[in-house]
């Protein structure tokens, strides 16, 4: 009887500290915000955590979303947490994996580098004497609003020598500094600054929205090539782009597609941000193919394919293997690992290279994500970014329009 009861006691045990061992997992891996296509049962972190009620009421029709706080549960009697649940309609978008040209205007002009100004009394660095930093975005001078090298230029040349008030912003905040130009030894008065205001690269389409025409590519920044900070966009455009060559990619070198520019213009460029640069299309073809979107729960380990465009033959699908899937990952562009797993691809390229940023990441017939950044220690792996929060993005620019609008 005593044998039975300490058998029956180690059960228990065992069995009391499974289920907590499994709603520590569960308080862990399930993110409080989750949401859930129409219809579409709640599974997140496995078949054992369900919700206290089903997802499969339908929205209101006046309603593209609804949302409400549910109880998660370990096999339906134990709580695990609470929830925030979005309901939401499945987005549906045409994949793309076309290479296209980017030619983007910054908002403002950015500083990538201050020198000294040689006068007849010595050398001088209006830039370091006013407090500007490399990566610091001009914005206006005396009111006067600077998006063009040549503007800032002629403000400085026609100063002679006055104090300007600048508006600059640094770290996404507005400040104002006293800029005062000296006067060269050639006699015109300068700065002493190397600027930027545009830049020009190519990527890879993301996907588009048909109904909307909004389409998006690369699924990160256009990042200044000095200093690292994001391009402020005031105006760009997507013009059409041929691959005429690629150099492989080798450990510790990553490879980069050749691209050449056509004069097509494809579409306006609106956003250039954390998630990808996203414009509006002049021509949506109404009849291809689209593919679901995938929630972020339903992105998994595991095989998968990219469409992508090494060479003129257009996009193609290649086998790629996710390894990691990182839905929590605040950073936007790292939440999923892929490895290049298909011998054709890596022969072309080594893996991945530049210029196949944005090359889409489909799984089980849905978009999931987009190809971002490449290992540098292995050029087959790399990292890419969710389909949704890329949807999101998207969504956000449709909305801000229907705003200006009214």
């Amino acid at each position: 009887m005593r044998k039975c009861i300490r058998v029956f006691s180690v059960i228990c045990f065992f069995a009391v500290s499974a289920v907590m061992m499994l709603l520590l997992i569960g308080y862990v891996r399930i993110p409080d915000v989750m949401t859930v296509s129409e219809y579409d049962h709640l599974n997140n972190a496995g078949k054992a955590y369900v919700c206290q009620a089903l997802v499969n009421s339908k929205l209101k029709p006046d309603k593209n979303e609804a949302e409400y706080i549910t109880s998660i549960k370990l096999f339906n009697v134990f709580p695990v947490k609470k929830a925030k649940i979005t309901v939401t309609h499945r987005r549906y978008v045409v994949p793309g994996g076309n290479v296209f040209g980017i030619r983007l205007y910054t908002k403002g002009v950015m500083v990538i580098r201050i020198d000294e100004v040689t006068t007849p009394s010595g050398n001088l660095s209006p830039g370091k004497i006013a407090g500007l930093k490399e990566g610091d975005m001009i914005i206006s001078v005396d009111g006067v609003t600077v998006n063009r090298n040549k503007e800032l230029s002629a403000v400085f040349s026609g100063s002679n020598g006055k104090p300007l008030k600048m508006q600059i912003e640094r770290g996404g905040q507005i400040k104002e500094i006293v800029f005062t130009p000296v006067k060269s030894d050639d006699s015109t008065y300068k700065g002493g600054l190397w600027i930027r205001d545009s830049t020009a690269g190519i990527g890879t389409i993301s996907w588009y929205d048909q109904t909307s025409g909004i389409f998006a590519g690369l699924g990160h920044a256009v990042c200044d090539v000095d200093t690292g900070e994001i391009m402020p966009l005031s105006g760009g455009e997507a013009v059409e782009a041929t691959v005429s060559g690629c150099y492989k990619g080798t450990t510790g070198n990553a490879g980069e597609l050749c691209g050449v520019f056509s004069s097509g213009v494809i579409g306006k460029l609106y956003v250039n941000g954390n998630t990808g640069v996203y414009g509006r299309m002049n021509h949506s073809d109404v009849s291809s193919e689209t593919v679901p979107v995938a929630l972020k729960q339903e992105v998994k380990e595991g095989t998968a394919q990219i469409i992508c465009t090494v060479d003129e033959n257009g996009p193609k699908y290649y086998d790629v293997e996710i390894t990691k899937v990182l839905v929590s990952d605040a950073r936007n562009q790292r939440n999923l690992t892929i490895k290049i797993t298909d011998k054709n691809l890596i022969d072309k390229t080594g893996g991945i290279v530049q210029g196949m940023s944005g090359s889409p990441i489909i799984q089980n017939g849905m978009l999931v994500g987009a190809v971002t950044h490449v290992f540098l220690d292995d050029c087959t792996e790399g990292y890419g970014i969710l389909a949704e929060d890329m949807i999101e993005t998207a969504e956000n620019i449709v909305k801000s329009e229907i705003k200006k609008a009214s």
